[in-house]
């Protein structure tokens, strides 16, 4: 009996530890380097034009972000509406 709650407790647990690591964003969700994607227009970093591209990257990965977590709320709703009836 404590073997199953065990297991059940560790099952709970990485669950668990999978959700809180949903909500962190990767260093790059592009894949890309945003630096080297900026300078390859041969802005000077600190510049207005340099500045513009780092923002605008943020945007994309900001929006990328969102897109990822309303698929994902999406899905449970989904699963939980139209649950599977064997």
């Amino acid at each position: 009996m404590k073997s199953k709650f065990r297991v059940a407790l560790t099952v709970v647990a990485l669950t668990l530890c999978g959700c809180a690591q949903r909500s962190q964003i990767p260093v790059s969700s592009l894949g890309e380097d945003d630096d080297a994607i900026c300078r390859a227009n041969n802005v000077a970093v600190g510049s207005p034009e340099y500045v513009a591209c780092r923002k605008d990257r943020d945007v994309i990965r900001s929006n990328a972000a969102a897109r990822a977590d309303r698929r994902q709320r999406d899905l449970g709703e989904y699963m939980l509406n139209n649950p599977l009836r064997p």
